[in-house]
């Protein structure tokens, strides 16, 4: 069924650290080594007080959440060139090049907004090619007097851009951004960077778990056209490790038995992809090479504390495989994570995830992958093979 059009928009400006780049995941690198120096220990708690400030900002958030024993200033001059040193190594967020792709193969005008300032920006970007050329503006907040929440930086952009502020669809991680997108009468589309926080953000047209979410046509925007059957094909990925624990909850309450695996040594990997539902091939070294669907996130049914890998091998087990070592080859996209109204709703919607799932990986696209040898080599090796 065709989704109602929320409202037409003709371009798009977006922020870059948490939306388009995981920014955050060097910066919290950054900080740990940092902080250790002086006895402290970052644990992503403030990570939700830094997101969308600006540098000194985020840097007096930190120096008054540790009681650190030097100005903003000082703490910031000492930081930046340690992150500076580390800008080659972020990564875009899934989702990201394919959608500027998609928007500027299709003529869409694009615009760059964020609080860093613009030398900042654009060292970010020249490390990702063909980036630089998607963009018609970019505004960095040393450009403005104020940064967001001020809607200063997006109605700049607009301007450049040479648009009607109601005709630009806003793409956002923050609050600080979304509130600044509002108040310069934009549409506004929030892909929230701290996990569990979507209800903050009720102020934004619009909350997506991920940019694979993001429906152009929604906007008036053109549709993409790289889903097939209901899945969106992504690069492979691999992760592994011994199976924790066999049919606990999974065949308890839902009668399906995930096999999963242990969130620990693979923080860094799981902080790169959205939670939802994905799918592609399983090893067992000892069994063989089967059909997989998996949950990645909080599974908001069940409220976890932390991310967690729920495989469900696609197969009749007739005994339980505790400790063997399970290798995942991810090949494919179904759908975000959804919180439920009922158990019954839940096993239905992961009945179909099966259903899809299973077809699909007949298709040459994705069952070539079957074949993989990360799959079948039965010695314990890095699991972050690439």
């Amino acid at each position: 069924m065709a989704k109602p059009l929320k409202k037409f928009v003709s371009c798009v400006i977006l922020d870059l650290d948490g939306t388009l780049l995981n920014t955050d995941g060097v910066v919290s690198e950054v900080l740990k080594g940092f902080l250790a120096k002086y006895g402290k220990q970052w644990d992503g708690r403030e990570a939700q007080r830094i997101v969308g400030k600006t540098p000194l900002e985020a840097a007096a958030a930190v120096v008054e959440e540790y009681g650190l024993p030097c100005g903003k200033e000082e703490f910031l001059a000492e930081l930046q060139p340690v992150f500076y040193a580390q800008l080659c190594n972020i990564k875009p967020l899934p989702g990201a090049s394919r959608l500027l792709k998609h928007l500027s193969g299709h003529g869409v005008p694009m615009a760059l907004a964020s609080n860093s300032p613009r030398g900042s920006i654009e060292s970010k970007i020249s490390y990702h090619q063909g980036w630089k050329d998607y963009f018609s503006a970019i505004v960095g907040g040393d450009e403005v007097t104020a940064g967001k929440p001020s809607p200063e930086i997006f109605l700049e952009a607009a301007k450049r851009l040479n648009r009607e502020p109601s005709s630009c669809l806003v793409i956002e991680d923050s609050m600080p951004g979304v509130t600044a997108g509002k108040a310069a009468g934009m549409e506004v589309v929030a892909v929230p960077s701290v996990p569990k926080q979507a209800h903050l953000y009720t102020s934004a047209d619009e909350v997506i778990n991920s940019l694979l979410d993001l429906q152009p046509e929604k906007w008036g925007l053109p549709p993409f056209q790289d889903w097939i059957e209901g899945t969106l094909p992504t690069e492979p990925w691999y992760i592994s490790g011994p199976v924790i624990k066999g049919f606990g909850r999974g065949s308890k309450v839902l009668g399906i038995p995930t096999a999963n695996l242990s969130p620990k040594g693979h923080s860094s990997l799981l902080s790169e992809h959205p939670s939802g539902v994905y799918f592609g091939w399983a090893g067992l070294s000892t069994r063989g090479v089967y059909k997989m669907v998996m949950s990645i996130g909080w599974n908001p049914y069940f409220n976890n504390a932390e991310k967690t890998i729920e495989p469900w091998l696609l197969h009749e087990f007739t005994e339980d495989f505790y400790g063997e070592e399970l290798r995942l080859v991810i090949v494919g996209y179904l759908r975000p994570e959804v919180n439920f109204p009922s158990l019954e709703s839940l096993i239905a919607k992961i009945h179909e995830d099966k259903r899809i799932a299973e077809r699909a990986l007949d298709l040459p696209l994705y069952s070539k992958h079957k074949d993989d040898p990360y799959l079948s080599s039965s010695f314990h090796s890095e699991s972050n093979h690439s």
